[in-house]
């Protein structure tokens, strides 16, 4: 087999605990999206077997996991995978996915793997795996895995009874480490984030936070501790998801879209308790944030005339490049779907800022801003550098855990909420002029019939070109490294840029489509143009 099981982030699937055969977990995961002990076994083994070729200094692997029912046998399959090829296997329990990347690079492992399925339900998990850097994997190393495990499931490796209760416990047990090392690590962030985005001494004043934070973190690792250490530093939160029926019930984070706004009725009649507990706020307060389960990504929720609206990524990237203006000049990456870097602000910050396209995902936006090959900065300040996707996965350099001075880069939900709640003081604006977009998907789409050879990719890449000269734009079909099938056609005119683009999703049935258009730009022709395009694309992929 030589496709990988990899998505966009990780290996997410629907859990079943099933005892069945390898053959048959692999059948699952291809053909139903179904994760099972007996794939988490053998990828344990593939993945023991293609880190002999990787660079590290260690056997170890550290794993780390979420509050998902079923991961408590998924860990133990994996784990047996892992030390049935040799693996030292070190467990810290549950955490976030930021914790597991500090985790990393704490203890010199080789490799980390955190069990989660990020925003997505409660029935799902997965997996992502970080390298010895603490980057997520690469697309090569994917690749490597996915032959290995494909190939091992055709041999006969039975262990008896007795080594596999054996081999499904860890070499180690570091449970409890996660939330010391994270409140600290977090501390230590403060600190740096008060220096390159200031402090919030005149917000306290002004009031901007005389009223409760209301936080969500979705019945995630942060929901037991974040609360506290925001109110102990000045900012009184109140958490509403650490009683929820089950992790992302709810979630914020994954429900809300980046232009969600609601009126103070609807968000009093929403299924979200973060919504519900909203005080009503002044035009442009910062009333609360929503994390996702795994804790790596945020969005703040800013109060309006009539109710609520989400800040986005988009929306942190403006205002952290703004209030860290003379720290710069930054080197700003965003992936395909954020329209800031359309919109010429990074660029008005500051002369040498310079702006990176990456795919979706936030490994393509660490893959960007990393240096040299072990991707390890050595500074003595924190360096500057900053990605976006609009999602609320935002990328920021974090100190090495072990105090080597040296510095990696990580998305932190806790983080990002930390440097934008400190960041108040500088920004001058509530908004930036970011154009407009608009993201449609289409749900339940066999996302196999969407690849660059197939008839209808080509047909709307001729389509789309021609649409976009007929309103005036010169266009050409770009490629973005880590994006093998995404149409993504770029217009420009004197009035400014328009970019759209076709990809499937890496973790759920869908194909999305997004719109983004510079400012100035008008948007009906364009919105029309997605329509059309969506309704061709739904008839071939429904």
């Amino acid at each position: 087999m030589s496709a990988s099981f990899f998505g966009t982030d990780g290996i997410r699937g629907q859990t079943s605990l099933d005892d069945i055969d390898e053959e048959e977990a692999i059948y699952r995961i291809t053909e139903e999206r179904t994760l099972t002990p007996a794939f988490m076994r053998v990828l344990g083994e593939a993945l023991s077997h293609a880190s002999d070729s990787q660079p590290g200094s260690s056997t170890r692997v550290v794993v780390g996991w979420d509050a998902r029912p079923h991961n408590e046998a998924l860990v133990a399959a994996l784990t047996l995978g892992l030390r049935l090829t040799g693996s030292t296997v070190i467990h810290i329990g549950q955490c976030a996915t930021p914790s597991l990347h500090a985790a990393v690079l704490a203890f010199d492992a080789q490799m980390g793997c955190m069990i989660t399925a990020s925003h997505n339900p409660v029935s799902d998990s997965g997996i992502k795996v970080f390298d010895a850097r603490g980057y997520k994997s690469t697309r090569a190393f994917e690749q490597d895995v996915s032959r290995t495990l494909s190939a091992l499931s055709q041999e006969d490796r039975e262990v008896d009874q007795v080594d596999r209760d054996m081999l499904a416990a860890p070499d180690e047990e570091h449970h409890g480490w996660a939330v010391r090392a994270h409140q600290d690590w977090l501390a230590e962030r403060w600190t740096w984030f008060e220096h390159h985005f200031g402090g919030f001494g005149e917000s306290l004043a002004r009031g901007r936070f005389a009223q409760p934070f209301i936080l969500d973190s979705a019945g995630g690792f942060a929901a037991s501790w974040l609360a506290q250490f925001l109110s102990a530093r000045g900012i009184l939160s109140i958490e509403v998801s650490d009683s929820a029926p089950a992790l992302n019930d709810g979630c914020g984070a994954g429900d809300f879209s980046p232009t969600g706004t609601w009126t103070r009725e609807e968000a009093r009649n929403a299924r979200h308790a973060l919504l519900n507990a909203l005080p009503e706020g002044r035009p442009g307060q910062w009333v609360g944030a929503a994390l996702d389960g795994d804790g790596d990504r945020c969005l703040l929720i800013e109060a309006t005339e009539t109710g609520y609206r989400v800040v986005d990524g988009d929306g942190f990237a403006a205002r952290l490049m703004e209030a860290g203006r003379t720290s710069g000049p930054w080197t700003f990456a965003a992936s395909i779907e954020s329209d800031v870097a359309l919109s010429g602000f990074v660029q008005s910050m500051h002369a040498g800022n310079s702006v990176i396209e990456t795919a979706v995902g936030d490994r393509w936006l660490s893959f960007a801003l990393r240096e040299g090959d072990d991707g390890q900065f050595e500074s003595q300040s924190m360096p500057t550098l900053l990605g976006i996707e609009d999602s609320g996965h935002v990328v920021m350099p974090a100190p090495h855990p072990r105090g080597n001075g040296g510095w990696s880069l990580v998305g932190d939900g806790a983080a990002t909420l930390c440097a934008m709640l400190l960041s108040a003081d500088r920004t001058s604006s509530h908004r930036f002029e970011r154009g407009w977009k608009q993201r449609v998907s289409i749900q339940d789409s066999h996302r196999e019939r969407w690849h660059r050879d197939a008839d209808i990719f080509k047909h709307l890449s001729t389509r789309l070109c021609e649409a976009f000269a007929s309103l005036g734009f010169e266009a050409i079909e770009r490629h973005i490294d880590g994006e093998d099938n995404l149409l993504l056609i770029h217009g420009a005119s004197g009035d400014g840029v328009v970019s759209f683009g076709v990809r499937n999703s890496g973790t759920q049935a869908k194909t999305s489509l997004s719109l983004r258009l510079s400012p100035g730009i008008e948007p009906a022709p364009f919105a029309r143009l997605l329509e059309e395009t969506k309704t061709t694309l739904a008839a071939s992929l429904q």
